[in-house]
């Protein structure tokens, strides 16, 4: 806030220099971070060393060209005299550090710095060495420009002074038009000690609207990345969100934060062996992901190994001919079985083992024999065509196209586990000539994850964070859990917004398919964003769904909530949108899909041009129920909450979505009674 009091025109004077200084620096890191990449070029090393070097360099060059323009610091700390750590010293806190050296102090930490922790956790009661924090205010939308430094705020938290800060207020309520920002300014002790959780912890953040749990999420990935560059670097860290509308609205965080070059991605693109040509009755999606099916694959795959018919093995070496015996290979095949190791490493240890006995007899008779004689046997003739018989080699497409167009194949694989009525859901209508020409369904291509992670396990990350992981089920979670075998999970949801047929009632469920039952589930219950107005009737629709999640409660005391009850949908609802644009800010109109069409139709009519949910940075945009999760407008005009809530088995759950997607104003247009 400006102040008249001289004093502090002159701080803010003062403190707009420091910046000027900051932006200098900041541009002689880039130019310098280049030039570290051209001198590498000529480095003299190993080229594997030369090569780690190179790509270190440029990746530390493009996040620095790559990073917004945008204010270089939000805060600062001084601590009291007797601070053992850090008496007397001042340290402003920005996204990214700043320096003019790199072995001098730096103009500016990182966020995510251990120093930086006390700007969010520090208090009157416990000033962790604290004797003053400030926190700045910049122009909204601010490039960067040092004269957009129009406030400040300090808090004397050595003199036991606490007071709420009109600034973070401003900048959590601040009207929003475009993708998601960072919340690196504004991040609350509770979401600070998430962000902060170490890398092998698994976490769970069960978050009511408006809480930042998606933020939470990105932040935490950002602290890991710099916590943890090398590992990280080495094993990976992915972002998995519901939708490509939703990945596009995130889309910035992370480079806001000098993070780049992060793989953020649906499950379904990642799991993708074919393009969905196809599509599924519900009921047959909801057996293809419930959790029996993994049972069901893995015995429709193993059923392929098989010592019947297999005779004598018999490799020629020479004048010589050494022979395994039937009874011996069907032991080995039996001792690999019992191993369970994928199925393309098991049909290797036969071989391998087929092989060592082999050559211990060989050798008996010769000698050491050379690894050439150990590379020749391994791939004869005679042992290929035994393994191919006893433990064959196999795709993914092969077992799932044999189990949905061979009945009695999927009777004997899915023996106990599903009903006649499941397997006949499951058998395909119309059998394509072969796996290669088979139209494949988004449920088939988690079911085709299962094999492949059953035939050769898949690389995995070192960490993931998993956002509305609620919709998620058992057979996708277990495909995440593959991903995750040797890391972590930050995941990420709210119970009450679980809008697909198969979505948790309770966390302990994908939890346990996720591979990570006891990690332990935060709740988020105080929205920043979402003000008390607008979750009044979400949560009055919260007694309807059948979750055991407590009502949400928000902290901001403004907002409004608009009923329109009308005849007319279409005209009251460009009569809403017209008033909702001579606001400030975003506009998100939320219709149910069947309705989307005609709502644009008669927006467009009215001349009010709205786009569509993929386009970021839009004034007005229309968005089906179906994709609006995840996504924040500051004003909402929800049409016809009726249709939304009846056009699915988890309508009601749609709704409660739709209804908390607005961070100041909502109107409800409708010409039905209200669900709620």
């Amino acid at each position: 806030m400006t102040s008249p009091d001289p004093a502090l025109k002159d701080t803010l004077h003062t403190e707009r220099a420091y910046h000027d200084t900051c932006r200098t620096a900041l541009a002689a890191m880039v130019e310098g971070a280049d030039e570290q990449v051209v001198t590498s070029e000529d480095v003299s090393a190993s080229g594997a060393d030369a090569e780690v070097l190179g790509r270190r360099l440029r990746s530390q060059a493009k996040a620095l060209r790559e990073l917004p323009p945008g204010p270089l610091f939000f805060g600062r700390l001084d601590f009291a005299d007797g601070d053992p750590g850090h008496g007397g010293q001042s340290y402003h806190v920005g996204r990214v550090r700043v320096t003019e050296d790199p072995a001098a102090p730096p103009l500016v930490v990182d966020w995510r710095a251990p120093v930086s922790r006390a700007f969010y956790q520090a208090s009157a009661r416990e000033p962790q060495g604290v004797a003053v924090r400030r926190r700045f205010g910049w122009a909204p939308g601010s490039r960067g420009d040092s004269a957009d430094l129009t406030g400040l705020e300090d808090e004397h938290l050595g003199r036991g002074e606490s007071r709420t800060s009109d600034i973070a207020a401003r900048e959590i309520e601040r009207p929003r038009v475009g993708p998601m920002r960072d919340i690196a300014a504004t991040i609350q002790p509770e979401q600070d000690d998430l962000v902060r959780a170490a890398l092998t912890d698994s976490v769970c953040v069960q978050g009511a609207p408006g809480t930042g749990k998606t933020a939470v999420g990105l932040h935490r990935a950002a602290y890991l990345l710099y916590t943890h560059p090398k590992r990280l670097q080495r094993s990976g860290l992915l972002i998995l969100g519901p939708n490509p509308t939703f990945l596009t609205y995130i889309a910035e965080v992370l480079p806001s934060l000098g993070e780049t070059g992060v793989r953020q991605s649906t499950l379904l693109d990642e799991i993708a062996r074919h393009p969905v040509t196809g599509t599924d009755p519900l009921r047959t999606a909801a057996v293809k992901h419930d959790p029996r099916m993994a049972e069901v694959l893995r015995r429709a795959l193993y059923a392929r190994v098989s010592t019947d018919g297999a005779g004598d093995l018999v490799v020629p070496d020479g004048s010589y001919r050494w022979r395994v015996p039937a009874a011996e290979l069907a032991d080995l095949v039996a001792q690999v079985r019992a191993e369970e190791p994928p199925y393309a490493v098991g049909r290797e240890r036969v071989r391998t083992r087929v092989v060592r006995r082999l050559r211990d007899r060989a050798e008996r008779r010769s000698g050491v024999l050379p690894a050439s004689w150990v590379r020749r046997v391994e791939r004869c003739r005679p042992l290929t065509e035994q393994l191919d018989a006893v433990w064959p080699k196999v795709r993914p497409e092969e077992v799932l196209a044999g189990l949905l167009a061979d009945g009695e194949a999927l009777a004997r694989a899915a023996d106990g586990l599903l009903d006649p009525d499941e397997r006949a859901a499951l058998l395909w209508s119309r059998p394509p000539r072969s796996y290669k020409s088979a139209r494949w369904s988004a449920a088939d291509l988690v079911l085709l994850d299962e094999l492949a992670g059953l035939v050769e396990h898949p690389e995995g990350y070192g960490h993931l964070v998993v956002d509305e992981a609620q919709d998620l089920s058992p057979m996708e979670c277990r495909a995440i859990a593959r991903r995750a075998a040797f890391g972590s999970l930050t995941v990420l949801g709210d119970l009450a917004q679980g809008t697909t047929p198969w979505a948790a009632r309770d966390w302990s469920v994908p939890l346990r398919h996720l591979g990570r039952p006891d990690a332990a589930v935060v709740p988020l219950t105080t929205g920043f964003r979402v003000p008390a107005a607008v979750l009044e009737p979400a949560n009055r629709l919260l007694a309807r769904l059948d979750v055991a999640v407590p009502p949400a409660h928000s902290l901001r005391t403004d907002g409004e909530l608009t009923l329109r009850p009308t005849e007319d949908l279409l005209g009251t609802t460009v009569t809403a949108v017209r008033d909702a644009l001579a606001r400030e800010g975003s506009v998100g109109v939320i219709t149910a899909d069947a309705d989307t069409d005609r709502v644009r139709t008669a927006l467009d009519r009215a001349g009010l041009d709205p786009a569509g949910p993929d386009t970021p940075g839009a004034r007005l945009t229309v968005v089906p129920a179906s994709v609006v999760k995840g996504l924040e407008y500051d004003h909402v005009v929800a049409v016809e909450p009726a249709a939304v809530a009846e056009a699915e088995e988890r309508g009601a759950h749609r709704l409660y979505v739709v209804l908390t997607r607005a961070v100041s104003r909502l109107d409800v247009v409708h010409s039905r009674p209200l669900p709620f």
